[in-house]
């Protein structure tokens, strides 16, 4: 056999997992990047260590497939942090190389930094010269298999050091769960009897890859159906209804409401999905089916422990008859067509900028239709799901939700780039306050993009501050941002780029796609900041209702 380093056994069974590396060279991974070079797979240098993990998170929730992200130890892992924490927060396997204190004891510039992602919720592995190899294919089935991020720490005296002869792991099958107790068939019961069904997928459902089950089932009950932002038209078709949460229209919610049996299908029915509370009518009676090993919000009444593809196969087998709710589709249908949608917005506004509604329309109409969209975090992140055309999940990576981050969407489409395949362009969209935050990655989105579209919901402001503590008649101040010429930089970093003050600037970007849309472009958008986004209207109304509750 081969004598391989630490580093290189490391990298030979990361190998078997994993095409792609993202991150920066530093001394603690440098012999880990080598091995990795030799043995073909691919390194995108991102400049700053905190785009390392965003990017293979992102390049994951794109593709399905799982990538790594590496730094040097000390400072270099402690700029990966926040990314971890989100990858952690929001289940999302992905596995970060660093290097370590060395296996002698810790020197006085080290931390502790497996304390550290403990206190996020990561495990991390150590290597060994002994066990390299096998230590890190548990780290990596221990994160595919709970769908989370781990670290695999390289002792700095380790690296460089002939690791022990072992063959090399081989990769475990893929288990599928099938833990479907009898509970299925009071299920089947409660949907068959219900006059108003409603399915509503989650992004556990789009990772099973239970879409053609659950829109069967929904056909052949009648029922209308709805998706969580991250089961963005995973269910689209005949009673569709949109988004569930903030993200919908209030016709679609108030159906939702008059669903009186709902198949919570991959959800956890989160507080955004649920309109903190008003989503579901109170009599309505809630199933829920996860691989989750009890319910995961209180309104569930049935809970089914399983894997929702078998799950909704099984529940088709055991249903006689057709639609039995074909009434409640029709008078949906009707609704949904006299009922209002998303607000059009205005052609003009008090400050003279644009309105982020009126915008995002006329983007739409422009962007390529092959899009694959990731949204960083902030006040404008419902833009894009609400009038964005946006066919499957996969093609609308939402960061920085899970762990109420902003700054990590450049980082995000550095990863969604590399996995993004069959000629799709890829679309950011940011604010300036988090594009200011990763702004060094810029260069790396440049650099790895064949086609991108940067789009910048400039205000000049954090936005979301502004709403939630501004309108309460706090001081602004802290939260302005001096006006930056976003297309000066794009330019000078080799993008190209247009300042759209009016929805006609927009011209500089269709050209540029009807010329065949190679490279980046960077369209800096200069929009109000007197415009609330209903989610946000939603979320406020919430936290004062709860404060109502809690003063009373």
């Amino acid at each position: 056999m081969t004598s391989l380093t630490v580093s290189g056994r490391v990298a030979q069974v990361l190998s078997s997992y994993v095409s792609d590396v993202f991150g920066v060279m530093g001394n603690g991974n440098v012999y880990f990047l080598d091995a990795a070079e030799k043995l073909g797979l691919r390194f995108s240098a991102v400049r700053h260590e905190g785009a390392a993990i965003a990017a293979a998170d992102a390049y994951y929730r794109t593709s399905g497939r799982l990538a790594a992200g590496t730094t040097t130890y000390g400072p270099g892992y402690t700029n990966a942090l926040t990314a971890l924490a989100e990858a952690v927060q929001a289940q999302i396997p992905v596995v970060l190389v660093t290097g370590d204190a060395p296996s002698s004891g810790a020197r006085p510039q080290d931390v502790d930094q497996a304390a550290i992602a403990a206190g996020l919720g990561a495990a991390t592995f150590t290597v060994t010269r002994d066990a390299a190899g096998s230590i890190t294919q548990q780290a990596v089935e221990y994160a595919l298999t709970k769908r989370t991020a781990v670290v695999i720490a390289i002792p700095y005296d380790l690296a460089a050091l002939e690791a022990a002869d072992e063959e090399p792991p081989v990769p475990l099958a893929p288990t599928v769960s099938d833990d479907v107790d009898g509970g299925l068939g009071q299920v089947a019961r409660l949907l068959a009897g219900a006059k108003r069904p409603l399915i509503l997928a989650g992004r556990g459902a789009h990772l099973a890859g239970a879409g053609p089950e659950l829109r069967e089932l929904a056909d052949r009950l009648g029922a209308l159906t709805a998706g969580t932002v991250l089961a963005l038209n995973l269910l689209e078709g005949e009673g569709y209804l949109g988004v569930a949460g903030g993200f919908g229209t209030d016709t679609a919610a108030g159906l939702m409401g008059e669903a009186d049996v709902v198949l919570v299908a991959g959800a956890s029915l989160s507080p955004f999905t649920m309109r903190f509370g008003h989503l579901l009518g109170q009599d309505s009676t809630v199933i829920q089916i996860d691989t989750a090993l009890q319910p995961t919000h209180p309104r569930v009444d049935t809970f089914v422990s399983a894997d929702v593809k078998s799950a909704a196969g099984r529940i088709l087998g055991m249903l006689d008859g057709e639609a039995s709710a074909a009434a409640w589709r029709a008078e949906a249908r009707k609704r949904l067509a006299e009922g209002p949608g998303h607000q059009a917005g205005s052609d003009e506004t008090g400050d003279g900028r644009l309105d982020p509604r009126s915008l995002a329309i006329a983007l739409d109409a422009v962007l390529p239709e092959r899009r694959t969209v990731v949204q960083d975090g902030g006040h404008f992140l419902g833009w894009a799901p609400m009038y964005w055309n946006i066919p499957r999940p996969q093609d609308l990576v939402m960061v920085g939700t899970a762990f109420q981050t902003i700054g990590l969407g450049l980082a995000s489409a550095v990863g969604a780039a590399r996995a993004v395949e069959d000629g799709r362009t890829l679309v950011l969209a940011s604010g300036d306050g988090g594009f200011l935050m990763g702004l060094s990655d810029l260069e790396s989105l440049i650099g790895a993009a064949s086609s991108a579209v940067v789009v910048i919901y400039n205000d000049a402001a954090y936005g979301a501050e502004i709403h939630q503590y501004g309108s309460q008649g706090l001081t602004e101040k802290p939260m302005l941002i001096p006006e930056v010429d976003f297309s000066g930089v794009a330019r000078a970093l080799g993008a190209e780029s247009a300042i759209i003050r009016s929805l006609a600037d927009l011209s500089a970007l269709q050209g540029w796609i009807d010329a065949g849309a190679k490279g980046t472009f960077v369209a800096d958008c200069r929009i109000t900041s007197s415009v609330r986004a209903p989610w946000m209207s939603e979320w406020m109304a919430a936290k004062q209702e709860a404060k109502a509750a809690v003063a009373g």
